[in-house]
């Protein structure tokens, strides 16, 4: 690491007019700043200025210029940059609320009381409601009240926050004056106050040993923050804070503060722990089921349970019920044990209690129960007393369910429930204690009656579903079957049985399969239920109403006034605003919009302010798509709304909605010829379109005819008397009957003539007035209906009163064309031509997919209900906050011009998939000066890198789109506040659109050159962008690219700041800092505004959240969006970002948001098919998943960054980020675990996007998957899902459930169930059972039911339903089945299935051994092809061996099935296994760039060969040396617990029964079923490892040097063989088939033995055996990647054999030419296939 020596430090802050400032320079208010014309910054100042009579710190000299901030910097040691900071952030924040007061304060220029009062208590009322949950008083002198503050209460406020902000709160109690403080001096509170718990999290951080130390053993972030959750806090800690208190010790030897608050323990019990009520639920069903089916299997169950015994036998599920309360008992003492110390005896003594008081219930259930059937069978019959002990049982059972009952009353009136919680009263702790402990979080979670109702009628309608198909379609089935083998007693076993001829193991894992998928399949039925109710809400909002241009152009008419009503904003009276009258206006005026009904919202006229603004805005969107190269000069023409400067009467609609409607006119004035106007006009006028098209015609033709033509001319005067006729007639309504219709196709014809020659380049006069010629003799000759001789005409003035000189033309001398500079004229004239010319529909203009898409949903999204944007002065503000690491910014010029193997580069691959853009790109070049595209990479190098960086997932990408909120707040904030005469005035002015090149190329937009100037201060006001580049010091140390670029970013975006962790070198070691830099303009350069010092090191736990955590103190605003650094954003999206601010005053249920959810565009999915599928899958989950979970749910969390924070309510709870070690993994969703948890309310909206890239390579997307199955494995043991799992409501329990971990566990169950149900059928088939039950005929059909039973898997195809719902709702059901019929056909359901196997595999092995980890994925373009190595790392343990194991099972299971004898039945038996097994295998390969090329699997090979056997030393990394790999691949053994390495160990013995299976059906056990056949059988094992044992040693000790001994040795060992062979063959029954047969037996048994070895790695490291056992395992793992390369090299095989048959080449010499075949040490042989032809072969 590069550190920079430290500045040297200044006691005073630079207060020079010149000193770097953040956003508003406060320091000097005299300033020529736009912000500072607001009075409201003066006021906040200004009150932060008056410190009047208190008294003066003793430490420093005090100066005029210091305020309350620096007051309290002073006395308590606060560093002067933490001040300078925090000073800014109050006074933007208190001025921003200011300006939003309605009604506006008396004096604008003094703080008003009310804004400060409601900042305090915002700040503040966590802490308020911490020293209530505490019984201690709040330090908060200050009345609420409504009377008014007098300057020392305001200035006490302004204390409270301030010293709140500056991080402590420390007020005398008994004046309330703020006294000296225990601390003082030079960065006081720093070394104090945050060092010693600084130090104590690094400490403990350390104890994790890089996070493979259990949780249990080292206290994370939550140990730490809620051991201030008890009173203990302050009697442990005191003030000043006491450094030999317990709290700071970290070893085990002192009196060390242990876990806080909860344990995290490392089982797949957790599930159980934290959802109990969902497992009771389903347990007990289960146990009903199979009772009341058991009874009476052909009946209904309301039948069986008529019969007494039945209704007896169903009591028994209140022994089950007791017994799992016992366990969740049990589990709690053995979990939270280390819970329990002196100071919390209590929770122990509850413990104890629970497991006595679950024993007791236990104990009394079966008790009663057993007195009831011994009563029975006293009688005989179910007599008076025995039905008298039913009800005993009952009235207990009563009594044991009086807690459920009372929940329920609560769940009915939820709002007692949260009076109860939220109060802190004694007695309410003292009734509440018994059932959970008491938590400063988790308190008051339920939601209203209505929501309570929605969420609860959707599930109960599912699992009235899920428990209806249990019952008649699994588990009923069964029940026959399962009697009919439990009486069978024929069986003729295969092998030695141990447990007589009982078949209950055989029933017991034929239930295992269905009995998962019964536990499972809630899942399914959720997904089905959800995705019709996510498209019920998406309709009901109005989602995908326009889906396309053609919808589109049938509400643009009305979108003008859609854009008014939502995003500009009206005065409001303001006793009407939020009004039930305003809110059914609203309705109203909304049906209008969306309908076009009514007159206020049928016509926009050109002449209108409205028609004006709406064309600002639009053409500011159709620029911002030229920029961005998504439409090119043509479209922008077609699309754009011109300024009208051809005085034309009516709006000129985009030329696009115009096409076809001239054409369309004159074919019904043809039609109507003899009509009069009125009727053909109505006709006409019935399409707004169609009218505007003739009126603009019209309109065009005369201004152009007029414009051409010289003012004081005949000609001139001729034309303007035509139209003066013309229009005379249209107002007396006589143009029908004056004027011949047959004549209008002709003067059209003639018309599109003399454009043609207008629009092009070269113009010809002589042409034009001979055309003008022609036009007049046309309209004089046939327009006319009454013919006029040349006299008339004359006097009319129609004709020329003054004779022609010479033999000159009518129109000759009278042309005079504007200059060709004149961009306005020639582009309106082009207009011109295209709306006469214009036949078809134009319904691929845009020709861009992604240019139509933003414009569908813009257009769409302005006729859903959203709030009224407020001014841009009034709305609240925000910031965007990126975390950003070493990720590429922009791309270099190496990167895109580099090939890979196959001549591929980057820039190629863009041009390709992007090849429209390109051209665009192309086109605007060449505008800008470009002549030969050879300059792309010179010149214009900087625009090709960002063009291609814009394509990308870089930093550059994001800070554009994010820098398009501060771009369209300048704007909103210009219409705001401009006059009309401003805006018409400033319209005619602007240049037009593509009249230079600056316009289309830089990012600045053509509205500001209509800008007054305030609208840069007010926009800055509002927005902030902080980018936290975590490395970003260190990159400008080493001259990093990345920092340049960076530097780049800030020049090019004034509103960017760049926040980083700086370390700087001192003599007593290093020292940390947060630094935020900006380019400041003025000077040319980046200038350091902040630096606040860290107590140590930034990154103790997860990176990425502390990275973010670290910049959040820069950010301004009510509010904060966090987005990732692989995220976009769209200008006319965020014009719409003061509406969604607005959500923050409205109420959803009984709460106000805390979280804003944003809906995500998918921007990848054009990458590859793979991205097509990830982008397909994310889509669903973005969009109707979130919106169901949102509502009516009511559970939705936060998934992803472009959610917006409520900042102050996060800043006071915690934070945005959970950042402690591996529990966090996945840091996104504990803020929003963290925001329900603390009663917060997230809501989901979807009239505003964000764009968003996934991964798009098959690696990359595993690794993600990978990443986030093991976060998810993480959370099953984390504090927060246990917490929501208790103390949610049943329902919203359910939802959180299936929808979080829940999701994960029944993907991994999914897996589960295929293996149960597959070793099931192994066990049947090798034990003889399914051979006796083919041979029974009535039990035949029974088994036939049971095996059945795996197809219900199958209803996992479902669990496509939401991807298709989604797309039907958005784009049509056309398009979506057609959409899901290609993706299956591009083999989707196989990427699927690999990625069901990626995430069962990590998320069960997080949960039970550990090991997660962030796992860069990179997030490039993936052009390069991965090798077999790589892939092989990647997918060995994960898929490969699996998908190996269960081949084998199938192959063993056709091999000695009977069921499996015909083909038929065997392959609708396994046909979904064998799947599965394909795609684990077959995707690395379907989904790898030439995947299948030969030349490359046999380069493949070779390094797969190579990597194997290639040792390494020390340093060898995993991907050099496949032992290193091996060791690593083993880490998760090495840190898991002991009830880890025991499961382990449990399931490594399935790879033993295949050699019991197997040893009994070859031909050398001659029918034996002695248990000595198997016994035997380890002979087998013994002598092949001592065979592998003896070729090892020769090996290693000849090979090198004396290779003749070690080919001896190989000699012996062959010829023994043989030899031993011949004797079995002679003396046995030994067969040959038997070889091959038992390798399916033993190799099973040695990767057993392998695995079980690695277990007991610690132990067999040491001695000799470990070299055996690694060597073994490397000879599997060769064999294995054999095996998996086998299909490919089969189907490349195929191909190759063609290609050598079609070469006209029969000679010998030429074949060896054409393939080499050579033999390598270890590599077995090899075929390289040349490319090249041979040329001159003969016969």
């Amino acid at each position: 690491m590069t550190h920079r020596q430290r500045p040297p430090s200044s006691p005073e802050p630079d207060l020079s007019d010149e000193s770097p400032y953040n956003i508003i320079p406060i320091h000097n208010l005299l300033a020529d700043h736009p912000s500072l014309r607001f009075p409201e910054v003066r006021a906040a100042t200004a009150a932060l200025l008056a410190v009047g009579d208190l008294r003066r710190p003793p430490f420093i000299p005090w100066q005029p210029h210091y305020d309350l901030l620096d007051w309290l910097g002073a006395f308590f040691g606060f560093q002067s940059d933490n001040v300078s900071n925090q000073r800014e952030h109050l006074v933007l924040h208190l001025a921003n609320a200011q300006m939003r007061l309605q009604p506006p304060p008396e004096n604008i220029d003094t703080l008003d009381p009310s804004v400060l009062r409601r900042f305090r208590r915002k700040l503040l009322s966590n802490y308020t409601h911490w020293c209530s949950f505490l019984g201690r008083k709040s330090n908060i002198w200050i009345s609420d009240s409504r009377r008014q503050l007098s300057n020392s209460d305001q200035r006490r406020e302004l204390l409270y926050v301030s010293l709140y902000l500056l991080i402590w709160d420390y007020i005398d109690e008994n004046t309330g004056r703020p006294v000296l403080p225990a601390i003082s001096g030079e960065n006081a509170f720093l070394n104090r106050v945050v060092k010693p718990i600084y130090d104590t999290v690094k400490a403990e951080v350390a104890n994790s040993k890089n996070g493979t130390a259990p949780h249990s053993d080292w206290r994370n972030y939550d140990d730490i923050n809620e051991y201030f959750w008890s009173r203990r806090c302050f009697e442990k800690l005191k003030w000043p804070i006491d450094i030999g208190s317990n709290f700071f010790a970290t070893t085990s030897k002192g009196k060390r503060v242990g876990k806080t608050g909860f344990v995290e323990q490392r089982s797949f019990l957790n599930l159980f722990r934290s959802f109990d009520k969902l497992w009771t639920m389903l347990f007990l069903f289960l146990q009903a089921a199979i009772i009341v089916s058991w009874r009476d299997p052909d009946h209904t169950p309301w039948r069986a349970l008529k019969n007494k015994d039945a209704q007896a036998k169903v009591l028994s599920l209140f022994i089950t019920w007791s017994c799992l309360r016992f366990l969740k008992a049990l589990l709690d003492a053995v979990m939270q044990y280390k819970l329990v110390s002196r100071e919390t005896y209590w929770l122990g003594v509850r413990m104890v209690l629970k497991i006595i008081t679950s024993v007791i219930w236990i104990i009394i259930f079966v008790v009663f129960y057993t007195r009831i059937w011994n009563q029975k069978k006293d009688d005989g019959r179910w007599s008076a007393a025995a039905n008298k002990r039913v009800v005993t049982f009952l009235e207990v059972a009563l009594v044991f369910i009086l807690p459920e009952i009372l929940a329920l009353l609560l769940f009915i009136l939820p709002w007692i429930r949260n009076f109860i919680e939220n109060t802190n009263w004694r007695i309410f702790y003292l009734i509440t204690w018994w059932f959970q402990s008491r938590t400063f979080v988790g308190r008051g979670l339920r939601e209203g009656l209505v929501d309570n109702i929605k969420y609860s009628l959707f599930w109960i309608i599912v699992l009235a579903t899920k428990f209806c198909f249990s019952y008649f379609l699994q588990i009923k089935p069964m029940i026959k079957p399962t009697k009919d083998l439990l009486d069978l007693t024929d069986v003729t076993y295969e092998w030695h049985q141990f447990f007589g001829n009982s078949n209950r193991f055989a029933v017991g894992l034929l239930w295992l399969p269905v009995v998962l998928i019964y536990l499972m399949d809630t899942q399914i039925w959720y997904s089905i239920y959800s995705s019709f109710v996510g498209a019920a809400v998406g309709l009901f909002s109005h989602l995908g109403e326009i889906r396309n241009v053609q919808q589109l152009r049938l509400r643009f008419q009305f979108f003008a006034s859609a854009m008014q009503f939502n995003l500009m904003p009206e005065e409001q009276l303001l006793n009407t605003r939020g009004t039930f009258r305003s809110k059914f206006k609203d309705i109203i005026y909304r049906l209008k919009l969306r309908y076009g009904l009514g007159r206020p919202f049928k016509k926009l006229e050109s002449n209108q302010i409205e028609a004006h603004k709406f064309a600002l805005i639009w053409n500011e969107i159709i620029l911002t798509f030229r920029e961005e190269d998504i439409v090119s000069d043509l479209e922008v023409e077609l699309l754009e709304l011109p300024q009208n400067t051809w005085n034309i009467r009516v709006v000129q609609w985009p030329c696009l909605l115009l096409c076809n409607e001239l054409l369309l006119a004159l074919s019904q004035a043809k039609e109507l010829v003899d009509a009069p106007d009125r009727w053909l006009w109505k006709k006409i006028g019935k399409n707004e379109y169609r009218r505007c098209s003739v009126i603009e015609t019209y309109d065009s033709i005369r201004h152009m005819l007029l414009t051409i033509l010289q003012y004081n001319t005949q000609e001139h005067s001729i034309i303007t008397t035509l139209f003066q006729e013309i229009d005379n007639s249209i107002i007396i309504g006589k143009f029908t009957k004056t004027f011949n219709m047959y004549a209008l196709p002709t003067i059209h014809t003639k018309l599109i003539t003399l454009v043609d020659l207008l629009i092009k380049s070269n113009k010809d006069v002589n042409k034009i007035v001979n055309t003008l010629q022609a036009l007049y003799e046309v309209v004089i000759r046939d327009f006319f209906k009454e013919k006029r001789s040349m006299k008339e005409l004359e006097e009319d003035g129609l004709a020329p009163r003054i004779p022609l000189s010479g033999e000159g033309l009518l129109f000759e001398n009278a042309v005079s064309l504007p200059d060709p500079k004149n961009e306005s004229f020639y582009r309106q004239t082009r207009r011109l031509h295209t709306i006469l010319t214009s036949r078809d529909s134009m319904n691929n203009i845009p020709v861009n997919l992604e240019a139509r898409r933003r414009i569908a949903f813009f257009s769409n999204s302005l006729f859903m209900n959203m709030p009224h944007a407020p001014q841009v002065e009034k709305m609240m503000a925000f910031s965007v906050l990126t975390p950003y690491y070493n990720e590429e910014v922009v791309y270099n010029k190496e990167q895109l011009r580099t090939e890979n193997e196959d001549g591929v580069s980057t820039l190629y691959y863009l041009q390709t998939i992007y090849a429209d853009e390109w051209v665009n790109f192309l086109q605007r070049m060449r505008r800008e000066g470009m002549v030969t595209e050879e300059e792309l990479w010179t010149e214009k190098l900087r625009d090709l890198r960002l063009w291609a960086s814009y394509r990308g997932q870089t930093l550059a990408r994001t800070v554009r789109g994010m820098m398009y909120y501060y771009r369209a707040l300048k704007m909103l904030a210009f219409l705001d506040s401009a006059s009309e005469m401003d805006i018409r005035e400033g319209a005619k002015e602007l240049i037009p659109m593509g009249g230079s090149a600056r316009d289309l190329t830089r990012a600045d937009s053509r509205v500001s050159m209509m800008f007054k100037g305030h609208e840069y201060g007010t926009a800055l006001m509002k927005y902030t962008y902080v980018v936290a580049c975590q490395i970003y010091g260190t990159q400008k140390a080493k001259k990093d690219p990345h920092a340049d670029e960076i530097l780049y970013l800030m020049k090019e975006h004034e509103a960017l700041r760049v926040a980083y962790v700086d370390e700087v070198a001192t003599p007593g070691g290093t020292d940390y800092f947060s630094v935020l830099v900006k380019f400041d303009q003025t000077l040319g350069k980046e200038v350091e505004v902040y630096r606040v010092k860290l107590p140590g090191p930034l990154k103790l736990g997860e990176g990425k959240p502390e990275n973010q955590n670290h910049a959040l103190i820069f950010t301004r605003g009510d509010a904060v969006q966090t987005i990732d650094m692989n995220q976009d954003n769209y200008f006319e999206e965020a014009l719409k970002m003061r509406n969604l601010l607005e959500e923050y005053k409205q109420k959803y249920g009984i709460r106000k948001p805390n979280i804003l959810g944003v809906r995500e565009n998918i921007f990848t999915g054009s990458v590859s098919s793979l991205a097509w599928f990830m982008s397909a899958q994310e889509t669903s989950f973005v969009t109707l998943g979130q919106r169901v979970l949102a509502n009516p749910l009511k559970i939705r969390l936060h998934y992803g960054h472009p959610d917006v924070f409520d900042r102050f309510w996060f800043m006071t709870r915690g934070g945005i980020s959970k950042a402690s070690r591996l529990i966090n993994l996945s840091e996104d969703i504990f803020a929003g675990f963290n925001c329900t948890l603390r009663g917060g309310n997230v809501t989901h909206h979807e009239y505003i996007q964000v764009g968003k890239g996934r991964d798009v390579g098959l690696n990359q997307v595993s690794m993600f998957e990978a990443k986030v199955a093991s976060g998810n494995g993480e959370q099953v043991l984390s504090r927060d899902v246990y917490r929501l799992g208790q103390r949610l409501d049943f329902f919203r329990m359910l939802s959180f459930f299936y929808t979080t971990v829940g999701f994960f566990f029944n993907t991994m169950m999914i897996s589960l169930t295929v293996y149960a149900f597959l070793w099931g059928r192994l066990y049947l088939a090798l034990s003889g059972v399914e051979n006796s039950v083919s041979e029974n005929a009535n039990t035949n059909n029974a088994l036939g039911t049971i095996l059945n039973q795996q197809f219900i898997v199958q209803l996992g195809l479902f669990t496509a339903l939401p991807m298709i719902v989604e797309n039907t709702l958005e784009h049509g059901f056309l398009a979506a089945i057609w959409d899901f019929i290609t993706m299956q056909l591009q083999l989707s359901s196989v990427f699927y299935t690999f990625s069901l196997g990626t995430r069962s595999h990590y998320f069960g092995r997080t949960i039970l051994h550990g090991g997660a980890k962030y796992r860069a994925t990179g997030r490039g373009f993936v052009v390069q092809h991965k090798s077999f190595a790589e892939n092989y790392r990647l997918y060995a343990r994960s898929h490969f061996i699996k998908a190996i194991e269960l081949g084998l099972i199938l192959t063993v299971y056709a091999a000695y099935s009977p069921v499996a004898k015909g083909t038929f039945t065997y392959i609708a038996l396994t046909i979904s296994s064998w799947f599965l097994v394909v795609s684990w295998i077959m995707a690395p390969f379907v989904f790898n760039p030439s995947g299948f090329d030969w030349l490359k699997t046999v380069y493949d090979f070779d390094d797969f060969m190579n990597w194997i056997w290639f040792k390494g030393g020390v340093f060898a990394k995993p991907e050099e040396s496949w032992e290193r790999w091996w060791y690593e691949e083993q880490d998760h053994l090495r840190t898991t617990g002991l009830l880890g390495k025991i499961f382990e160990i449990i399931l490594d013995l399935r790879f033993f029964f295949f050699q019991y299976g197997i040893v009994y059906q070859l031909g050398i056990a001659a029918g034996s079923k002695s248990v000595a056949v198997y016994i035997l059988s380890w002979i087998y094992i013994v002598v092949a490892l001592v065979i592998y044992s003896v070729i090892m040693y020769a090996r290693d000790k000849y090979s090198a040097k004396e290779h003749i001994y070690y080919r001896l040795v190989q000699f012996l060992v062959i010829v023994i063989g043989i030899l031993i062979i011949i004797a079995l063959l002679e003396f046995t029954s030994f067969r040959f088939l038997d070889i091959l047969t038992s390798l399916l037996a033993f190799v099973p048994t040695g990767w057993g033995f392998l695995l079980i070895a690695q277990v007991f790695r610690p132990i067999l490291e040491k001695s000799f055996i470990w070299a055996t056992v690694v060597s073994v395992a490397r000879t599997y793992d060769t064999m294995f990647g054999v095996v998996v390369l086998m299909p490919r090299v089969e189907d490349i095989s195929d191909c190759c054999w063609e290609e050598i048959q079609k070469l006209k080449c029969h000679s010998r010499v030429c074949l060896v030419g054409y393939m080499r075949v050579e033999f390598v040490e270890r590599k077995w042989w090899r075929c390289l296939l040349y490319k090249q032809r041979f040329v001159g072969c003969g016969g």
